[in-house]
């Protein structure tokens, strides 16, 4: 089963652009997360690009198609040796003249030197952005199940293009983090509402629908939570409630007279409370016909008359033969 981020991907991979600029953006932004610069004879450049997604070595090369101005391209498949034996995909541009233009048309190579950081001369229109983060996320991105603690990154191995994703992100309001791992520099997301955002943004329109399907059966199991938490409270009191009344009620039996010398009204609730000794307030004073705060006034009653009780027979077995009497 592939994971989600792998199904994130290859929804946007399928998704094309009519707007020349944002397929620049998009595939700057693909390269400078997964491909490296190769030299050949005569200085010329090439390119390696390589992922271990289908649909983005399949999306690289439809865009080094468009945009490349005829540059020759080659892809080849190898499976890893790894335990999960994922495959991986390189997309390898041949190193030739017409490289050179592409590398000037992406914003890599300026003046023969080559721009190994800042994109912002392509970033300057809304839709470009954000097919710039699309391609960022294609070429290095993750995220996690909507089930699962919220969590998206996008990973590179250059501190100048981490700050440079940082920094654009933060312009655009997200509340953005930034770290460092190893070799590697870490942008990432950890907000649902920011990571719905984002990923709408990029149109990835059914990874939204998942995360916001998740999170509405998450605010209704929490809902469910609290109210079975708050119901098991309540029963835990009403059961340490009458565990008090009817311990005060056994008190009051071994009163002279027993439960026949109290009150009616208080003989008839102690009465009701040991033949249901489960019932709640309400519910004994509906076989009483009183009202909860009624029952609640005779209730304390009993238990005064307990307590006294409790505090007469202390007293009683304290004595020792030959204490004065007060």
């Amino acid at each position: 089963m592939p994971s989600f981020a792998t199904e994130v991907k290859n929804e946007l991979a399928r998704l094309m652009y009519e707007d020349a600029c944002c397929r620049t953006a998009e595939l700057a932004a693909l390269l400078r997360m997964g491909a490296t610069i190769t030299f050949g004879l005569h200085h010329t450049f090439g390119l390696n690009f390589t992922t271990g997604n289908a649909a983005v070595a399949r999306k690289t090369l439809q865009l080094l198609k468009s945009e490349g101005g005829g540059v020759r391209t080659e892809i080849t498949v190898s499976r890893s040796r790894r335990l999960k034996k994922n495959n991986s995909y390189s997309v390898r541009v041949m190193p030739a003249p017409p490289v050179a233009k592409l590398l000037e048309h992406l914003g890599f190579l300026h003046d023969e030197s080559l721009n190994m950081d800042s994109d912002m001369g392509i970033l300057k229109k809304n839709c470009c952005r954000a097919a710039y983060l699309r391609g960022a996320f294609l070429g290095g991105g993750s995220v996690n199940r909507p089930e699962a603690n919220y969590h998206l990154e996008l990973v590179t191995g250059s501190y100048g293009l981490g700050n440079l994703l940082y920094t654009l992100m933060k312009r655009m309001d997200f509340p953005v983090g930034f770290t460092d791992r190893k070799d590697v520099y870490i942008v990432y997301l950890k907000e649902c509402d920011a990571i719905i955002d984002f990923l709408a943004m990029l149109q990835a329109d059914k990874a939204v629908e998942a995360f916001e399907i998740a999170r509405n059966i998450k605010e209704v199991r929490s809902q469910v939570n609290r109210l079975v938490n708050c119901e098991t409270a309540n029963l835990q009191k009403s059961v340490d409630a009458a565990g008090r009344q009817l311990h005060d009620i056994d008190i009051l039996k071994q009163r002279e007279g027993g439960l026949a010398a109290l009150p009616e009204r208080l003989r008839e609730t102690a009465e009701a409370r040991l033949a249901e000794p489960d019932a709640s307030i309400v519910e004994l004073g509906s076989i009483l016909g009183v009202s909860k705060s009624g029952m609640n006034h005779r209730l304390r009653k009993l238990h005064a008359l307990a307590v006294a009780e409790e505090s007469r027979i202390s007293g009683t077995s304290g004595k020792k033969e030959g204490d004065p009497t007060i």
